[in-house]
């Protein structure tokens, strides 16, 4: 029938067949062209449309169907044979520099099994043209069925090359381009890794944490309130350098004072009546035995006047050696009531700097005394500073930001000149060697003992 159109009007048949595939949106609405635009050059019973980027090939159009019944006896059948076809061209290959390969299949010459024969010969024609579609690099894209009772006419199949190859371009792009292919080792290879991979997980590597530290001073007195009072003045800064004997701050003294006041007038009154007795005792014989008792409520209020004369001494406190004054900002301070013993500020010897590491319990890792420790201070991230640590704590204590952790000190090595107390980094510590496996797995071993208790 073919060859019953001029060469014009196949000439145009198939531009037209070349600009439908083209225009071709979806993987879909190709399938769709190429099982019914080809029947007015090729008259077949049925075409049929397959992908194959899988194990198995999949349906995607049948010729006069818009969508065919899944559960039907054809479509079941047509599974096993679309199965068989595809083993028949399995070492097909498309010539250098093609994309498509074309078979003919004639069920009088081959040998299909039993059950594909039998479905054979209820459903399809005699003979079946078969093209297979690859992308450049030889990965198979899929495969059409031409169902036709008598071979392909002499000639058309090569014009109808340029066709086919435009149908593969098209499937090509429209399903994604090149597509790399996924290395699948071999058994032998897969049993190499999975040896290599578990040796690599006995490789020792030494234990690490990462935790926030602080540069502290190993010297390091505490400032307290002698006495219950209210903050008068602070003196002194944070971080300032101070000498011994220099006033730290002061408390009020307005209380103590008239205190003080009242107890002077008491005082005079006391040895004003002591006085008065005794001149008196010379004439009146009663007077002596008031003496006693008088003179011993003067060294009463005596002693206590000195002894609020001594707390008026006391509440100036100034330092009592050289160091660097450490507390927070001064307003927090000034007019706050305070009572003996409250911790108001640190006097830190500068010479003696030290890491203060606060390790959370859940990134606790076994350290001893001596294991080594490398600080990054946020203000000198590419100036790290090493040390070993010195003590640990005992017990975990919740932080001040709330998280339970263990606190560490740890010394300064060959102390470098940017270090200065108050400094905040992150610390790095190490610990014992440990197989790699046990280093990865031991969060997640932990996060799941504690969940399922186990």
């Amino acid at each position: 029938m073919a060859n019953a159109f001029p060469p014009a009007q196949i000439l145009t048949t198939l531009i037209a067949l070349r600009d439908r595939a083209m225009a071709a949106e979806t993987l879909n609405a190709l399938a769709f062209s190429m099982a019914n635009d080809l029947y007015s050059l090729l008259p077949f019973r049925q075409a049929l449309v397959f992908s194959h980027t899988g194990r198995h090939p999949e349906l995607l159009c049948i010729s006069g169907l818009a969508k065919p019944a899944e559960d039907s006896p054809y479509l079941v059948w047509l599974k096993q044979a679309s199965r068989w076809v595809a083993d028949q061209f399995a070492d097909t290959t498309p010539k250098a520099g093609q994309t498509t390969a074309t078979i003919w299949i004639d069920r009088e010459k081959t040998d299909p099994p039993p059950d594909i024969a039998e479905g054979w010969s209820e459903w399809w024609a005699a003979g079946l043209l078969v093209v297979s579609f690859h992308r450049p690099n030889g990965e198979r894209l899929g495969f059409i069925i031409f169902q036709l009772e008598t071979g392909v006419p002499e000639g058309l199949l090569e014009q109808l090359g340029g066709v086919f190859r435009t149908w593969g371009y098209c499937w090509h792009q429209l399903s994604g381009g090149t597509k790399k292919r996924r290395w699948r080792p071999s058994r032998r290879a897969a049993i190499i890794i999975a040896i290599v991979a578990a040796a690599l997980l006995f490789i020792p590597v030494r234990q690490s944490a990462l935790a926030p530290a602080e540069i502290v001073s190993r010297d390091t007195q505490i400032i307290s309130a002698p006495l219950n009072g209210v903050i008068d003045v602070i003196a002194v800064r944070p971080n300032q350098q101070v000498t011994k004997g220099d006033l730290l701050f002061t408390l009020d003294q307005t209380t103590l004072r008239n205190k003080a006041d009242v107890l002077i007038q008491e005082v005079a009154v006391a040895e004003a009546e002591l006085q008065a007795a005794s001149q008196g005792a010379f004439n009146n014989p009663q007077s002596k035995g008031e003496l006693t008792v008088l003179s011993g409520r003067v060294q009463q209020r005596r002693a206590e006047l000195a002894a609020v004369l001594a707390q008026l001494d006391r509440t100036r406190i100034e330092a009592p050696a050289d160091g660097v004054v450490v507390f927070t900002d001064p307003n927090d301070w000034i007019g706050k009531p305070v009572a003996t013993g409250e911790r108001i500020l640190q006097l830190a010897n500068p010479d003696q700097p030290a890491m203060r590491i606060e390790l959370s319990v859940a990134d606790a890792i076994t350290l001893e005394v001596g294991a080594d420790v490398t600080l990054f201070l946020t203000a000198y991230p590419l100036e790290p500073v090493r040390g070993k640590i010195l003590e640990t704590s005992y017990q975990a204590r919740p932080h001040n930001d709330g998280i339970v952790s263990y606190r560490l000190l740890a010394n300064i090595e060959n102390r470098p000149e940017h270090v200065r107390l108050g400094l905040h980094g992150t610390a790095k510590l190490y610990g014992d060697r440990v197989p790699l496996g046990y280093y990865l797995l031991r969060r997640p071993l932990a996060t799941a003992r504690a969940w399922s208790g186990l």
